[in-house]
């Protein structure tokens, strides 16, 4: 499986957008972590409307903590199974003359 998943966004938000299903935004954080990425907040929407968003300034000091952002996904995954995910993330500067 390579590094990209496929989005979900059909239409209801900017096409640069990215949006994941519960599953696959799971997937997407393990492959996160294990480049060593960052995730500065995550956005859930539900039926194509706003839903919740948190950032990692309300956990930790550090957007490559994973433990912040697996804890905002629990969080989320508990309140509610059918969320369609986004996120904004951070990329280490030594990572960008990198190939991953």
């Amino acid at each position: 499986m390579g590094f990209f998943l496929c989005g979900i966004n059909d239409g209801f938000d900017s096409v640069s957008i990215k949006y994941f299903s519960q599953d696959d935004f799971e997937e997407v954080l393990k492959r996160v972590k294990k480049y060593g990425l960052g995730i500065m907040g995550i956005e859930p929407w539900k039926n194509g409307e706003f839903y919740n968003v948190l950032v990692y300034e309300s956990f930790t000091l550090d957007s490559t903590d994973s433990k912040w952002y697996m804890k905002a996904f629990e969080s989320f995954k508990e309140e509610d199974e059918n969320l369609q995910y986004a996120a904004t993330y951070y990329v280490p500067d030594n990572l960008l003359t990198k190939t991953i």
